[in-house]
């Protein structure tokens, strides 16, 4: 039974705004790849008229705070006690907190706000027209109003889950699964699949393929994503749902509002930006393995050692990896370590910046995309597997450097890699890159596939 729970009689808080524009319910996922990105294609509905109501748990509303003070009365925040897990430690409320392994804890927690997300919207005297909410809520299709699936990772991952949701069969195999129906008919080892799909049949397990079944069947599916990245894949998911209602918006973070800074950061940007100022154009490698990451000592120690023998100037966003003792003394001539939050849409397109060792999380890739900027993968999971194969073998604009998160990397290996492609053999890598820049920026901007697709968002939801 969920505590504190707020009565069916009374709203649960809201901030005051005005009830005269078309209404929003917006419903985020508690992690910082699904919340931010969706609070940015907020900022974009604000901007284009919509008052909106997010739902969000009382220790994820600080996420809201940008959104709150850029648009006070157009955004409320509709805070709903989070309502627990008998497995989850008390107090967490965040994907952060446990990581990508607190998924279904927290998918299955979430969905005891059915009840009062239903009270809330039969109480409301200008109830929303619509709901936007995450693609991991797909039981909030049947709330009684017209549901859009957000999705925060590409089409290419959307398919996948598509094609496998009646086949969980094929985990039972060791074998390569061939996923013959899509484009290209990719074919992955099982263990690369994404770990969104279970691989257990508990109850709720279960309850996670409904709700990615849920999505194809909504009103409309919108992504973070573009047609010059995935055209392809976005044209199987219009087939598959069979209407028009898809939309790519993205990237979200070249238009964006919350994916620009962190408040709370302690890193001194300033230093950060006038030391990349220092270097050669293209001379400097970004390594930061996202929000959740952290590296074992023997992954660091094979990072430091390939880094350090491969010559190259690079920004390490190390957060609470265990960096080896005295590596940053005998690196300090060409290399920074950033501790904590780095601002990484600036660092990416600074014209120093070459190359980006990342995990391939779908905003990282997005990001380094918008910048132009060529990637070296360490899938590590999720969907990150899948995001890799998208940039090193269909769009050739990255180099896979190594894969797994337990992989402990062969540093001599590492080294010779990071040195050829940050050199001359990864010159035509570094071209292709930089051209799907130009493609990704244009399509957010005045007449692009991403501007247009927002605008038939737009006209869409007001007509609804």
């Amino acid at each position: 039974m969920m505590t504190g729970a707020i009565p069916p009689t009374q709203p649960p808080p809201e901030t005051k705004r005005s009830i005269s524009k078309p209404h929003i319910m917006v419903f985020p996922y508690p992690a910082q790849g699904h919340l931010l990105p969706l609070l940015d294609l907020t900022h974009q509905l604000c901007l284009n008229g919509f008052t909106i109501s997010i739902i969000i748990t009382p220790k994820n509303l600080p996420y809201l705070s940008p959104l709150l003070s850029t648009h006070p009365t157009a955004v409320s925040a509709v805070i709903l006690p989070f309502p627990g897990h008998p497995l989850l430690p008390p107090g967490v409320e965040n994907v952060k907190e446990l990581g990508c392994s607190s998924n279904p804890l927290i998918m299955a927690s979430l969905r005891q706000l059915r009840k009062p997300i239903i009270e809330w919207l039969s109480s409301h005297p200008n109830p929303p027209v619509a709901m936007i909410s995450d693609f991991f809520f797909g039981w909030t299709k049947d709330l009684g109003i017209p549901r859009f699936a957000f999705f925060t990772s590409g089409a290419f991952l959307a398919s996948i889950l598509h094609f496998l949701v009646d086949k969980l069969h094929v985990f039972e195999s060791t074998e390569h699964v061939s996923l013959s129906e899509l484009p290209r008919s990719p074919v992955f080892k099982t263990e690369h699949l994404p770990s969104i799909i279970p691989r257990s049949t508990s109850s709720e397990d279960f309850e996670n393929v409904k709700d990615i079944t849920m999505n194809f069947s909504s009103y409309g599916c919108v992504f973070n994503s573009c047609e010059c990245l995935e055209d392809e894949y976005m044209e199987y998911v219009k087939q598959k749902v069979g209407h028009n209602h898809v939309f790519g918006v993205g990237p979200l973070s070249s238009i964006g509002l919350i994916s620009k800074g962190n408040p709370d950061s302690d890193v001194d940007t300033k230093a950060l930006m006038s030391w990349l100022d220092g270097c050669l154009n293209g001379s400097v490698l970004y390594i930061c393995f996202g929000s959740q990451k952290v590296l074992s000592k023997d992954q660091c120690d094979a990072l430091a050692l390939g880094l350090e023998n491969s010559m190259t100037r690079f920004v390490w966003v190390a957060k609470k990896d265990p960096i080896p003792d005295g590596f940053e003394d005998r690196v300090a001539d060409r290399g920074m370590i950033v501790r904590g939050w780095a601002p990484q849409v600036d660092v990416l397109n600074h014209v120093a910046v070459g190359g980006f060792l990342s995990h391939c999380g779908w905003n990282s890739v997005l990001e380094a995309m918008a910048s132009g900027t060529m990637i070296l993968a360490w899938p590590m999971e999720a969907d990150q597997f899948v995001d890799a194969r998208l940039l090193v073998e269909h769009k050739s604009v990255a180099v896979r450097v190594c894969e797994g998160g337990n992989t402990i990397p062969n540093p001599h290996e590492l080294s010779r890699i990071i040195a050829e492609t940050m050199g001359e053999c990864g010159r035509e890598v570094r071209a292709r890159a930089n051209e799907m820049g130009h493609k990704a920026r244009a399509t957010t901007e005045v007449g692009g596939n991403s501007s247009e697709d927002l605008k038939r968002l737009v006209k869409e939801l007001s007509s609804l």
